[in-house]
Parts: structure tokens; C-alpha cells; sequence
């Protein structure tokens, strides 16, 4: 009997074992990469379009669901603290700032890029779960002695994102993501003139039938190159210094400036 259990024993850790390789042996993995994972920024710097591609892999060669797959990528940029005001007509000629809010550690640029509408991709509460969206993303705001994001329709977030939003620095695009072949797919990236300094990090997240079955990450980097980057250097780690050479630099400027246009 005791040699009985044990077999049967065995041969269910092996049945468990060999269900669970099956499983393991359908699951998808994404392999991605960018176009350029390092972006210098010169004094003639007008902007570009960094493209993001990459291929849905399948362990054992199981076919692509019936429904196919979903993308949606989104690009973080340097996290900063920013502050939004609102400004109010006082005496029917003049605007003066009436009240502001803080927006803390939150993407100096965030872009979220899918091949079709967000809501046809999975449900709300997966959505906010995920921070998928410009209208889920986290955004951390000082609200009066709390710290808290707000609903979607808070009228300083909503001006927040329209503002960065006419600088290019936050968007959305729901065709943004082009599948190639069930498998490959194609995601451009733009990138302003006015792009921040650092580091940015893409999250990629394949959805199947309405739920998340797959993701990974990458990043690229944007730097400052010649001049630019000498005075920007040398204001941060010589602070002294540089503000000394400035104002040297602006009084050699006056003195220049009164000689030529001296009237004698």
C-alpha cells in the first residue's frame, strides 16, 4: 500500500509538473528594442522620431490567438516637480494668478502609444490599474497639506496635460502602434525641440482577449553635446564660478556696448 501511494504520489507531481511546462511553454515573451538608444541635443537641435519595434515570441510555437494581440506603450520621461495656475480678469483689465497646485515628481514628457482605442483594449479598472492613459497615469499633486492624485476631470489636472500637451510633451495616439505581421510591430516616438535632459523609459504591455499577458521594458537617453553642455555642466558643478564669469561677462558687455554707441 505504502509503495502504491508513493507511485501515485509520483505520478501526480509528474502530471503537475508536465501541466505546468505546458502552460509555461505557451506563454509570450516580447523581445524590443529602439532606434537610438542615446539622443544628443546640439544648439540646432529641432526635434525627432525615435521608432520603437519588437516581436511577440511564442514558447512551443502555439498559434496567435483568434483575437489577436493589443499593444500599448508608454514613454516616461525625467520626473519633475511643476506647479499649475489658474489666473483670474481682476478689475476687467488685468490677469493676476488666483489660485495654483503643485504637481510632484511627475514625467517631464509621457507619451502612451496603441494600436487601437484604449477602452476596446481592456476594461477601466484594468486601465487604472496599469496606469494606462493620460487619463490614469499617476500624478502626484500637493492639495492643500494632503498628497493625492485627483478625478480625470479636476480642472488643474486637465490644464496640467492640455499645457504640456501644446508643448508636445504629453500625448496619446490610439494608432500609434503598427503590427507588421501578427507578430512584428512598429511604434514611432516623437521628440520636440524642447525635449528634457535624462533618462527615459519605455513600458511595453501586450494584452490578449482583454487581459495583460505579457510585458517588458526598455529605455533611452537624452544628452546635452558641445557648448550647451559645457555651460550647463559648469553651472552645476562650479556654481561660484560660473556666476562670477557671468557677471563679468554681462558688465565686459555694458562697457563694449557704451563705447560703441557713445555719442561724442
Amino acid at each position: 500500500m505504502r509503495r502504491r501511494a508513493t507511485c501515485s504520489t509520483i505520478g501526480l507531481a509528474l502530471l503537475l509538473g508536465s501541466a505546468f511546462v505546458a502552460g509555461d511553454a505557451r506563454a509570450e515573451h516580447l523581445i524590443v528594442s529602439v532606434s537610438n538608444h542615446r539622443v544628443t541635443v546640439t544648439p540646432n537641435y529641432s526635434g525627432e522620431e525615435l521608432v520603437l519595434f519588437g516581436s511577440i515570441e511564442r514558447d512551443g510555437g502555439a498559434p496567435v490567438p483568434r483575437t489577436g494581440y493589443d499593444l500599448v506603450v508608454t514613454v516616461s520621461g525625467p520626473r519633475v516637480d511643476m506647479v499649475t495656475r489658474r489666473k483670474e480678469r481682476t478689475l476687467g483689465i488685468i490677469w493676476v494668478n488666483a489660485d495654483s497646485r503643485q504637481f510632484l515628481q511627475v514625467p517631464s514628457y509621457l507619451a502612451v502609444f496603441a494600436n487601437r482605442p484604449l477602452d476596446k483594449i481592456a476594461a477601466p479598472d484594468i486601465l487604472r490599474r496599469q496606469q494606462l492613459g493620460l487619463n490614469n497615469v499617476l500624478l502626484m499633486q500637493r492639495v492643500g497639506p494632503d498628497y493625492a492624485d485627483v478625478v480625470a476631470s479636476d480642472p488643474f489636472r486637465r490644464a496640467f496635460i492640455r499645457l504640456r500637451a501644446e508643448h508636445g510633451l504629453y500625448r496619446e495616439n490610439t494608432s500609434a502602434v503598427t503590427f507588421l505581421t501578427p507578430t512584428l510591430f512598429r511604434a514611432g516616438i516623437p521628440l520636440p525641440a524642447e525635449v528634457p535632459i535624462g533618462t527615459y523609459t519605455i513600458g511595453i504591455k501586450l494584452f490578449a482577449g482583454g487581459a495583460l499577458i505579457a510585458k517588458t521594458d526598455t529605455a533611452f537617453e537624452i544628452v546635452k553635446v558641445g557648448f550647451e553642455q559645457f555651460v550647463a555642466t559648469a553651472a552645476r558643478q562650479h556654481g561660484l564660478l560660473y556666476g562670477v564669469v557671468t557677471a563679468c561677462m554681462g558688465l565686459m558687455a555694458g562697457w563694449m556696448a557704451s563705447i560703441v554707441f557713445r555719442k561724442d
